[in-house]
């Protein structure tokens, strides 16, 4: 599937997601981005940061997948919204959205989107 429509995907699922995009090894944005409408928290360097931070820690996480089998999805509630990370081979999808949205639910479908 195309990546860009994958993210357009996402972002149709809940009018609660903020953004939805593809990061590459290298810490890039290579697919999607923030929903009309909704501006960015951070600037554009912080991005960067966040990108390549969000990178590193699903390569770490690779460490258990012996153990506890691969990782789905990672989930970080905040303060001012929720933000999902799911491996997509070398690439990790970012998803970030309000916080009144249902996150016992809402992964789950992103997991499902990806299996196709």
């Amino acid at each position: 599937m195309d990546k860009d429509e994958v993210c357009k995907q996402i972002l149709e699922l809940e009018p609660k997601v903020r953004f939805a995009g593809l990061i590459n090894p290298n810490g890039r944005l290579i697919a999607g981005g923030m929903r009309n409408g909704f501006a960015s928290l951070e600037d554009e360097r912080d991005n960067e940061m966040l990108y390549m931070e969000l990178v590193l820690r699903a390569k770490m996480r690779k460490e258990f997948d012996k153990v506890f089998g691969p990782v789905k999805f990672a989930m970080s509630y905040r303060d001012k919204l929720i933000v999902m990370s799911f491996p997509v081979g070398d690439n990790v999808l970012l998803v970030s959205v309000e916080k009144e949205v249902d996150f016992s639910k809402l992964p789950f479908k992103i997991v499902e989107i990806m299996s196709h």
